[in-house]
């Protein structure tokens, strides 16, 4: 597999930090519609497994994109 270009790595990256935003919101959203505790919802947002894996995954192209910067 190729590696991706500089700028490949900076769409993605946005797309996948605009998807997370528009992930949380929807669970904040959610979470205030049920009437949920505003600690119980940070909770859920800080446990819930597809933030969680987001965030990861975010890490590991946004070191990719520093390193790709500094090459």
């Amino acid at each position: 597999m190729a590696e991706p270009t500089l700028q490949e790595l900076n769409d993605s990256i946005a797309e996948l930090e605009a998807y997370r935003n528009r992930l949380r919101e929807d669970v904040i959203a959610m979470g205030k519609k049920l009437k949920l505790p505003q600690k119980r919802i940070d909770a859920t947002v800080a446990e819930h497994a597809e933030l969680q894996r987001l965030e990861e995954v975010l890490e590991q192209l946004l070191k990719q994109q520093e390193i790709m910067t500094n090459a």
